[in-house]
């Protein structure tokens, strides 16, 4: 197994594909505003940034309109979109792997701490975590830099040279690289290899069992 303390795990499009509840509680969310409603695939890049960004950024909203959007969001995502979910064939094997090898995976999501659990245990996956860090309620602790920090400020404050950060998208590798950390980006999320090369990811995964051979190196 690679030679690392911590393993940091995001949780949609890395161990979990959240499109479904995502996309179904965007698109809920703007028909609730009576904003103009794109094809699904639009939304799937909601996936993986902080949501007052996405809305601001993809939908042109102020501050003020994407937080109501995020009330409509979350008032649909609790109830139905957070169940809306699949996990990706051959992670609980790998995460088990991992634990049988002495590793204490962590995740370390922008999706709400509190959600994050609920699903971890809707799928019976919390044994697999030593800790379960996200963003709060606010977002004001969203980006993937500073759940990061949180998240080691939790597990002891490893050394970043000891830690590897596993996600899908340029957030999980360019958080990484704010907190000295290598990353892995995985290309069967929703991110892209030249968006990924392009953050500095450290090595690139084109499966779960790509990434578990990269691990094992």
């Amino acid at each position: 197994m690679v030679k690392r303390d911590s393993i940091l795990f995001d949780l949609d499009g890395t161990l979990t594909d959240p499109a479904l509840g995502i996309t179904n509680s965007v698109m809920y969310a703007l028909r609730k505003l009576g904003a103009p409603v794109e094809e699904r695939s639009f939304y799937h890049r909601f996936i993986g940034p902080p949501l007052l960004d996405s809305f601001a950024r993809y939908c042109g909203f102020s501050p003020e309109k994407s937080r109501e959007a995020l009330r409509l969001y979350r008032e649909y995502f609790s109830d139905k979109g957070i169940y809306e979910n699949t996990v990706y064939e051959g992670i609980p094997a790998l995460l088990r792997d991992l634990q049988s090898a002495g590793y204490k995976p962590v995740v370390a999501t922008s999706k709400p701490e509190l959600f994050a659990k609920q699903i971890f245990d809707h799928f019976d996956m919390t044994k697999y975590f030593s800790f379960i860090g996200g963003a709060d309620m606010e977002e004001t602790r969203a980006t993937k830099d500073a759940v990061i920090r949180y998240v080691l400020g939790n597990i002891g404050n490893p050394a970043p040279d000891k830690c590897l950060m596993i996600g899908d998208r340029e957030y999980d590798v360019r958080g990484a690289r704010a907190c000295n950390m290598d990353a892995v980006g995985v290309l069967y999320g929703y991110g892209s290899r030249e968006e990924l090369a392009a953050a500095g990811a450290w090595r690139i995964a084109e499966s779960v069992a790509d990434l578990r051979r990269i691990l094992r190196d």
